[in-house]
């Protein structure tokens, strides 16, 4: 079942880049978002699922110490990437809705670029650098209660005190998680009141551009406030390994799904690709 929505989630994720690389209709800024989701979506599932599958198939379940620590601030890195970059999409679709002579200005290649670096360079801050300052002392044996080395896992190994751990986290994920996600409410507060003043045809269009980020972001930010705001008591319970499954390997898989069900131009660009490869052969 892993090995599917994996199979999935880089099948999924790699047609979203080419489609939107082999069609210059799709070289704005919505889509160039849309490339860096695909990648940090890749990543996430590749960071996670490829370990967790060899450990499905192996007697020992074993993972060094090294191996554990990568995986650990790779998916704290790419998650809190996607948290970022999930707020910066809404933001794209705010301007470009209820500012419309203004988005090719205000939300230019630079812009983007900078606004791509920026998202990269607070996750960095925000996710990799607590960590690395307040590292924690593990115990002997170091079985962890999960799939993967996940922070609410890794935490529970510890010999001290987790206090200011869980301090730091709690903070953490206010700054990168319930403040984009009330960003994001805000920005389709504004969009939605904006579409409602459209014309019907307008109105529709408007409509089908957001449905499948606020679906995405239902999805990815429901996870993650599930997962990290819940009570201390739970992070030893399977209700976390279980969310986490979802977040990083059935969440990969969905967004590509979603974002070409709903979205009338990859729609196009697929047929159109089809019809090339085999039209002609027919």
């Amino acid at each position: 079942m892993f090995l599917v929505f994996y199979l999935i989630a880089f099948f999924g994720n790699g047609l979203i880049l080419s489609i939107i690389l082999v069609n210059p209709q799709l070289h704005i800024p919505m889509y160039f978002f849309l490339c860096i989701l695909s990648i940090v979506d890749l990543c996430i599932s590749t960071s996670a699922v490829p370990r967790l599958l060899y450990d499905l198939l192996t007697a020992h379940k074993v993972i060094s110490i090294g191996a554990c620590t990568i995986q650990f601030f790779t998916i704290l890195f790419l998650g809190g990437t996607e948290s970022l970059l999930l707020a910066l999409m809404a933001y794209d679709r705010f301007l470009a809705i209820c500012h419309p002579l203004h988005y090719p200005i205000q939300m230019r290649w630079s812009v983007c670029y900078r606004l791509t670096a920026f998202v990269w360079v607070m996750s960095f801050i925000i996710f990799i650098i607590p960590p690395l300052a307040m590292p924690l002392a593990l115990c002997n044996p170091n079985h962890i209660n999960h799939f993967m080395c996940e922070v609410l896992a890794i935490i529970q190994l510890a010999c001290d005190s987790i206090y200011l751990s869980e301090l730091v986290m709690l903070v953490t994920c206010f700054v990168a998680l319930l403040l984009p996600f009330m960003f994001v409410i805000v920005s389709y507060i504004c969009i939605i009141s904006s579409v409602l003043k459209l014309k019907s045809t307008r109105r529709s269009k408007a409509f089908s551009t957001c449905t499948s980020h606020i679906t995405v972001v239902v999805l990815a930010y429901g996870t993650s406030m599930l997962m990290y705001f819940g009570p201390s008591t739970q992070y030893s319970t399977n209700q976390g390994k279980y969310l986490s499954l979802f977040s990083y390997t059935v969440c990969p898989a969905l967004n590509p799904i979603i974002y070409s069900l709903n979205n009338k131009e990859v729609k196009d660009t697929i047929k159109h690709l089809f019809h090339i490869r085999y039209g002609k052969s027919l």
